[in-house]
């Protein structure tokens, strides 16, 4: 199935992790995929698999918590693309600690790459959409963004902050053609949560309601299935992919 041909979408934090498993995802179903990351050695590697393997995937490295860095990067993938029918909002770090514990610093890194980077990929590249009359933007919040986790004050605001957002731009963008809608997943076993201590592993498992992690790969399918023409009437919503741990 080839839903994405002769579209082009941009995946931010898409070097690995579930963000690895969207540029594949989005680049078997004929998209043309442009990676931004900061981890340069990752996201080469990636880009340089895919396209290896007969699809068009580029790395661009951005620090999408630096506006201008994220405009330039716009501007020159519009350049060269011509139009971005597709943003994917999935880069996001963890600084955790208990408020107690938590600096100013750890608050400050968390907000500005998990919350103000949104703002800024959604800013440089939703006016460019509008214009166009179509586009298509997912933003990774969290399920810990609808009821709260200890020791991730700064992460939780974040993703609740992205909901609040989601709903925003959704409602600014509906009629100009372009859906805004966000992926709020579970406990998903990604490389890093991998390797936590088993008894961690197993007690997550536990909390959810289908008995395991969820895959890098079925987050991905949420945000294919939203930036497809499918789901054209999908707007403002927030889609909880965790296996039922938020019932």
């Amino acid at each position: 199935m080839e839903r994405f041909k002769n579209k082009t979408a941009i995946i931010t934090g898409g070097a690995d992790g579930i963000g690895k498993a969207a540029v594949e995802r989005f680049a078997a179903e004929g998209a043309s995929v442009i990676i931004w990351d900061m981890n340069e050695a990752k996201g080469q590697e990636t880009a340089l698999n895919l396209a290896g393997e007969g699809h068009k995937v580029i790395f661009e490295k951005v620090n999408t918590a630096d506006f201008e860095d994220v405009n330039r990067a716009a501007e020159k993938a519009i350049k060269e693309f011509g139009q971005i029918h597709i943003l994917i909002n999935n880069a996001g770090i963890t600084r955790d600690a208990t408020l107690k514990k938590m600096t100013p610093d750890q608050w400050q890194q968390v907000i500005d790459v998990n919350l103000s980077g949104v703002f800024y990929c959604a800013k440089a590249l939703g006016v460019h959409m509008m214009e166009n009359g179509y586009g298509r933007i997912i933003n990774t919040s969290s399920v810990v963004g609808l009821y709260g986790n200890f020791g991730q004050t700064n992460y939780v605001a974040t993703k609740a902050g992205v909901i609040g957002m989601t709903k925003t731009m959704g409602r600014e963008m509906g009629r100009k053609g372009v859906t805004v809608n966000a992926v709020a997943p579970g406990f998903i076993a990604t490389e890093m949560v991998k390797k936590m201590p088993e008894n961690i592993l197993q007690g997550m498992s536990d909390k959810t309601p289908t008995g395991r992690l969820g895959k890098p790969e079925e987050i991905a399918a949420a945000y294919a299935f939203l930036a497809s023409d499918e789901a054209a009437f999908i707007n403002c919503t927030v889609l909880s992919v965790d296996g039922g741990i938020t019932i």
